[in-house]
């Protein structure tokens, strides 16, 4: 890890000095691209192996390994000159189609809307020659530097609203657990970010492997789609780490589609996703949804698809804000949908600060299935852990602390964080969520008279400091 950690640190160092790369985002996209055309490059070794007749979608002079994997190879304005007017331009208009070059397509799909912001080709040239220290054909490597990439995504809560892209492993990694997906099981991640829901749940399916044809299985059961281009590419990256020779990441926006012509053939087994929130649609892209689910918010929208999409005895899990749970307008037609065609059997109830410092606001964990109405909702109120009183980039939320959860999950009974609402409960509330714990204890107020006389005293002290500070002033401006 160390020797990989030190690569990676070398490459942001070589960066800092190139002019033309202007913060995290920009950063982690340039570095990215080198990634990917080195994956996939190391790929390509393998499946000149396993894949009969194999030939490259790119062309032999583009190959990582003709231009680039020589470290006394091209360098200063001649690299600049060729990765700027070669290379990204024959890459991007690929002539490929995805059925029958899924590789090709693959590549065409990361480098249309990716730039290379470096301005010195010497430093191109060093950067990939560090890049090249890594063979992502050695295991070891490779398993290593999932982590770092991990870490890499994870910087992106701090590069402005790049954040977004990032939810953290410890929730991901519960909402996969607890949905279980099985092989064989279609998934689907909607609004995929950077791949964090997907990679999780193909790790929990590869434990289930068997024989080779399962390998196939596994390849074919997992979806994405993201429509930015830097997650896109992110996303796709990282599910080549993890083992998907073709990974199905679209870059493509699913909310533009009409919503009614989604069929049984698009509908997945397994849908996780935490759909962005507090974004609007552009102008037209609510006309695509019937009038009781029109909206130009994107988390609505997204809401009302993930049922359509989803089998009957579909399993979803979705994180939400607070916004979503009481609002009212298209979230209670939203929410009576869920109720009435879904089973909402559990609502996770996170506290402020699971996504600092990307957004403080409040989120929760819906679990549902589809086909069968709700009859009741159990609520559980995740809490800190002791001694905390918030998250933050030092402390993020802890996979181990959701065995609170995991241990009630399957003998249910309400204790101090978990209670249940029956559904009839909450269609008297008008289909607001938004229902606080009952066994939490009641905060004291107090005597109003008493608040009142403590509030006076205190102003009057404030009052008497505010005196001492003039006459403080006066008194120094007089000596």
């Amino acid at each position: 890890m160390s020797n990989l950690s030190g690569i990676i640190k070398s490459i942001r160092d070589i960066m800092r000095q190139d002019a033309g790369v202007d913060g995290d985002a920009q950063r982690i996209s340039q570095m990215v691209w080198m990634l990917f055309l080195k994956v996939f490059s190391d790929k390509e070794e393998e499946w000149e192996l396993t894949i009969d007749n194999y030939k490259s979608p790119i062309p032999a002079r583009l190959q990582w390994s003709n231009w680039a994997a020589d470290e006394e190879g091209m360098t200063g304005d001649e690299l600049l000159d060729f990765v700027n007017n070669e290379l990204f331009e024959t890459l991007k208009n690929l002539d490929v189609v995805p059925k029958t070059d899924p590789q090709g397509w693959i590549v065409k799909q990361v480098f249309e809307d990716t730039y290379n912001y470096m301005k010195s080709g010497t430093l191109i040239r060093q950067v990939i020659n560090k890049i090249n220290q890594i063979d992502f054909n050695s295991s070891s490597d490779r398993h290593l530097f999932n982590d770092i990439y991990e870490n890499m995504l994870k910087e992106l809560q701090s590069a402005g609203s790049s954040g977004e892209y990032y939810t953290p492993r410890a929730v991901t990694q519960f909402m996969v657990d607890m949905t279980a997906p099985q092989i064989g099981e279609s998934v689907l991640d909607p609004a995929c970010g950077t791949g964090g829901f997907l990679t999780c749940a193909i790790e929990h399916v590869r434990t289930q492997l068997n024989n080779p044809s399962d390998i196939q299985t596994l390849q074919e059961s997992f979806q994405g789609v993201e429509k930015k281009p830097l997650p896109h590419m992110l996303a796709t990256t990282n599910l080549m780490l993890h083992g998907m020779d073709v990974p199905v990441i679209r870059h493509d926006n699913l909310l533009v589609r009409p919503y009614d012509s989604w069929g049984p053939k698009d509908q997945v087994d397994i849908i996780l996703s935490n759909p962005p929130f507090g974004g609007t649609e552009e102008e037209g892209t609510d006309a695509n949804f019937p009038p009781k689910f029109k909206t130009k918010e994107t988390a609505d929208l997204f809401m009302a698809l993930i049922m359509r999409l989803l089998k009957d005895n579909g399993r979803a899990a979705v994180v939400l804000p607070d916004g979503t749970l009481f609002g009212e307008g298209v979230k209670t037609r939203i929410k009576e949908e869920l109720l009435s065609k879904c089973n909402l059997h559990t609502l996770v109830r996170l506290p402020n600060g699971v996504f600092n410092p990307y957004t403080s606001i409040k989120t929760n964990l819906l679990f549902f299935t589809k086909g069968q109405p709700t009859k009741e909702v159990w609520y559980f109120e995740h809490p800190y852990p002791a001694g905390a009183k918030s998250y933050n980039k030092g402390k993020p939320i802890n996979i181990k602390e959701f065995d609170l959860e995991k241990a009630w999950w399957h003998n249910r009974e309400e204790n101090e964080y978990a209670w249940r609402v029956p559904v009839e409960e909450i269609v008297a509330r008008n289909y607001n969520l938004d229902i606080k714990n009952p066994h939490a204890p009641e905060t004291a107020l107090g005597d109003p008279n008493e608040l009142l006389a403590q509030l006076q005293q205190t102003a009057q002290r404030v009052k008497a400091l505010q005196q001492e500070i003039v006459n403080a002033l006066e008194e120094s401006l007089l000596s």
